[in-house]
């Protein structure tokens, strides 16, 4: 992606910068990178490197139930925490690419981002009903990564929207 930045303008305006949309877009990085460590300890767990996922002691929470059943190895012959950790990866590549104005200079990144924040909503909310429908117990750490997916949509949108603006014509600076 060329923003007409050098790597180094590039570097400055990422980390010091202070649009409200990077502002936003740094919060979409963290809680992915959150859900990409939940996502690594869950993958120690389903590879035999940890023997189980401590959590806390509450009725209807079994994380290691949930983690090593039949349906957390059933795509693509991988533990799904491992492909949960691609994924979360994958947003917060989304969330960290481009300069502050992204949504002016390239507009389809941050459609792109928020597109993918809400398939992460949907796939989340799908197998948060899973884990109870087909287990009947939850994974406490993949239901608080479910919450930060949830929390990261509301951060995409407004970039995504002015993209959107931006592409039709009404260009209106935010």
């Amino acid at each position: 992606m060329n923003d007409a930045l050098s790597p180094e303008e590039l570097s400055s305006d990422l980390r010091e910068g202070s649009s409200k949309f990077l502002k936003r877009r740094r919060g979409v990085v963290g809680l992915s990178l959150f859900s990409v460590g939940v996502m690594g300890s869950i993958a120690l767990y389903q590879m035999g490197i940890l023997k189980t996922v401590p959590e806390p002691r509450l009725p209807g929470f079994n994380t290691d139930k949930v983690t090593s059943s039949p349906e957390a190895y059933s795509h693509l012959s991988a533990p799904d925490a491992l492909l949960g950790l691609v994924n979360y990866g994958v947003t917060a590549c989304l969330a960290g690419a481009g300069a502050q104005n992204r949504w002016k200079t390239h507009p389809w990144v941050p459609l792109c981002m928020a597109g993918k924040v809400m398939m992460d909503v949907t796939l989340a909310s799908k197998l948060a009903v899973d884990e109870w429908a087909k287990n009947r117990a939850f994974c406490f750490w993949c239901l608080l990564t479910t919450a930060a997916t949830f929390v990261a949509l509301p951060l995409a949108v407004p970039e995504a929207k002015a993209a959107l603006r931006r592409l039709t014509g009404e260009q209106r600076d935010s």
